[in-house]
């Protein structure tokens, strides 16, 4: 397994990074993913020092360590884009996408029959274990060589904490999510990392939340280069990020009416409107993103899903493995411009397949024109309009989904009471968040949903070759982890 203990090539690294202050943050990184030691969380004191000292010497340097952390995120085989993927593998898990390849991590999420065995040393990066891990510690450090660096200026390190307490919030969203009871890594101290167990899913929220208010607090309104300036460009956390994320947070947590407060605050801003043309919804800086990653693959010069979504030959055959499920493709109303512009289909050999369509832009060594979508604004609304329901405001809860389905050209709701609103909340969230983020998995789960769609008699589960267990709703911790680490115990069932 991965892991981050510094080894002689890395004490290597770090020497060039010194002489080589410009490379700053290729070489960090470089650190970061070596592998060849023996503890996933481990990291020794000398690469603290260098981040306080070398790394954190202007605001350039420290600036390009968080740079360094989106590239990263994006251009990893795993987590944000591409077939390892949330949005691919937990598509695979629910009942988003049919699975056309023999491929063994894509086989086991499709049928909900996944090993703790199987992850070590794959591309599924130990089903996103390895890469949560590595982020969190980046932002660590950062956090770290902000506080101890006399030379970043206040405006500066304000901004980079706010940006490294977002992404930390983020990263253990999904972690807690996946995982449940995860440990809860706030520092690069080896010492105490080495020792760690896991921390309570209500403990790991608690933080989540109190790193979002903090990034809140610390973030501009505006959307900010990495020197600082105003851009148009939509690709660093703002504000209205950090709100947004918040909002999902407390909704994830019961909080219904914090939940209602972030999502008004966000929809209220003014700063973001939905695209009437839903062609627009995915393209770089749009007005509905709140926040997007810039695609750093070369090659590859837009997204990893459309290269692996769109097809252009039969699925089975050549980079693509799945298609759209009946599942999905049955969830629609007649008229849903969302099935007419966000679902493509391919006739070949006598078979029609559909495909998710969001992004478009296939072609390796194209014009970036798509930026993949973290945050967006219609997510806020239906957001919002949960909270209203399970507040039994029914009419508030009526006006932000008809927003939404207005857009997508049908008709109003005719959800009036609570039950019925919550069901409609949860159909509007199937069609309009489909193949992002694993939106559908956790939304089956937290609504207490899962066993009744996944398991029961004639369920999507057997439909896909696998057998039910309410295990499978969490995602095993990699059998080497638990090999290195005695103080971390695997989830039920595996």
């Amino acid at each position: 397994m991965k892991n981050y203990s510094i080894c002689k090539n890395v004490r290597k690294q770090i020497s060039i990074l010194k002489k080589h202050i410009q490379r700053v943050s290729i070489v960090l990184f470089t650190a970061l993913t070596f592998t060849g030691c023996k503890k996933w969380i481990a990291v020794d004191p000398p690469i603290t020092q260098v981040s306080a000292g070398s790394i954190y010497a202007n605001n350039a340097s420290a600036s390009s360590v968080m740079t360094g952390v989106y590239d990263q995120m994006i251009s990893s085989a795993g987590l944000t884009d591409g077939t390892n993927s949330i949005s691919f593998l937990d598509g695979l898990a629910a009942d988003e996408l049919t699975n056309y390849t023999t491929n063994t991590i894509q086989v086991q999420f499709y049928q909900n029959a996944l090993t703790s065995s199987a992850a070590i040393g794959g591309g599924s990066n130990g089903y996103f274990w390895t890469e949560l891990y590595k982020e969190v510690y980046a932002c660590n450090a950062v956090l770290v060589g902000l506080n101890a660096s006399s030379n970043v200026t206040q405006s500066m390190k304000q901004q980079l904490t706010g940006e490294a307490k977002f992404m930390r919030a983020f990263l253990y969203f999904y972690a807690v999510n996946l995982y449940g009871d995860v440990p809860l890594v706030l520092t690069t101290d080896y010492q105490t990392n080495k020792q760690i167990s896991r921390a309570s899913k209500t403990d790991v929220f608690k933080q989540i939340i109190q790193d979002l208010l903090d990034a809140q607090s610390a973030l501009s309104d505006h959307y900010v280069d990495q020197n600082g300036n105003i851009t148009t460009e939509k690709i660093r956390p703002n504000k209205w990020a950090a709100t947004a994320l918040l909002a999902r947070a407390y909704l994830y947590l019961g909080d219904w009416k914090d939940a209602e407060i972030q999502a008004t605050n966000v929809i209220g801003s003014t700063t973001f409107s939905l695209p009437t043309d839903l062609t627009q919804v995915f393209k770089m800086n749009n007005s509905e993103a709140i926040l997007q990653f810039h695609p750093v693959l070369t090659g590859i010069t837009n997204t990893q899903l459309a290269y692996y979504f769109v097809l252009t030959s039969a699925p089975g055959t050549g980079v693509f493995w799945v298609a759209m499920s009946p599942q999905l493709q049955n969830a629609f109303e007649p008229n849903d411009k969302r099935f007419s512009n966000w679902v493509g289909s391919l006739t070949t050999g006598g078979k029609t397949y559909l495909y998710p369509y969001k992004y478009r832009a296939n072609v390796q060594g194209s014009q970036v024109s798509e930026y993949l979508v973290i945050l967006r604004l219609a997510e806020q609304y239906l957001i919002r309009a949960e909270a209203r329901a399970q507040q039994n405001n029914a009419s508030g809860a009526q006006a932000d989904l008809n927003t939404i389905r207005t857009r997508a050209g049908l008709p109003n709701t005719t959800a009036t009471d609570q039950a019925s609103l919550l069901t409609a909340v949860l159909h509007e969230r199937q069609v309009e968040l489909f193949t992002e983020w694993g939106h559908r998995w956790f939304d089956l789960i937290r609504t207490g949903n899962i066993n009744s769609v996944m398991g029961s008699p004639g369920n999507i589960c057997a439909a896909k070759g696998g057998t039910w267990s309410s295990n499978s709703i969490l995602v095993p911790l990699p059998q080497q982890e638990l090999l290195l680490d005695p103080n971390l115990k695997q989830n039920p069932g595996y």
